[in-house]
């Protein structure tokens, strides 16, 4: 069959026209999935954000850090955040070089500190101790304490374990016996057990409401 030139035109016309819709149709499509998926992503984002325990931040508190003479060698400030608590540590006093640095479940500080208990860690079983532990932390870890050569630390540590709110993410600090914060000898290797390796407890810090 022979078609003149004004038909060529027309079916070349007709088929520019049907590719193009389909372009179209294919972006169109392309684009409502990328929405959804957008969509869906934030939505997923959203519900993880309403699904965690959160805090009122801005509530502090304030303990004083003693040696095993009961000499005041310093102080523990903790300010609540929204997912977890602030721990500002400044000491004096202290052996040059890396110390382990624990919160401890009952809020007492009689030399040598063993009155402070263990770690917070209400799990059963016990979680094991240790940042770098695959089983672990338990909830009292910290990262280690470093003293520079004149004795003195100063340190912020952030922990999602713990809290000094009535509501809110991790163990609350100020229940009826209190908490305690123990620095160690030695530093924690993060790993073994019971305590990483820290050695004695030389200097604590009460942790109570009063």
């Amino acid at each position: 069959m022979r078609m003149n030139a004004y038909a060529l035109a027309a079916i070349a016309t007709t088929s520019l026209i049907a590719a193009s819709a389909s372009a179209q149709s294919h972006d169109h499509a392309a684009m409502n999935h990328g929405a959804h998926a957008s969509a869906g992503g934030q939505a997923r984002a959203m519900d993880h954000s309403a699904m965690m325990p959160r805090a009122t931040p801005g509530q502090t508190g304030q303990a004083v850090i003693i040696n095993g003479q009961g000499a005041e060698i310093g102080k523990a400030t903790m300010t609540q955040g929204a997912t977890g608590l602030l721990i500002k540590v400044e000491a004096t006093g202290l052996t040059p070089g890396w110390h382990g640095i624990h919160i401890h479940a009952t809020g007492q500080c009689a030399a040598p500190f063993t009155s402070a208990g263990a770690h917070i860690n209400h799990t059963d079983p016990k979680t094991p101790h240790g940042l770098l532990n695959a089983q672990g932390p338990d909830d009292g870890d910290l990262p280690n304490l470093y003293a520079a050569a004149d004795g003195s630390a100063k340190a912020e540590f952030f922990t999602t374990q713990a809290r000094i709110s009535q509501d809110g993410p991790g163990q609350w600090l100020w229940d009826a016996d209190g908490s305690a914060l123990v620095i160690h000898a030695n530093p924690d290797d993060h790993n073994s057990q019971p305590i990483g390796g820290a050695g004695d407890r030389v200097a604590c810090a009460v942790l109570s409401a009063n």
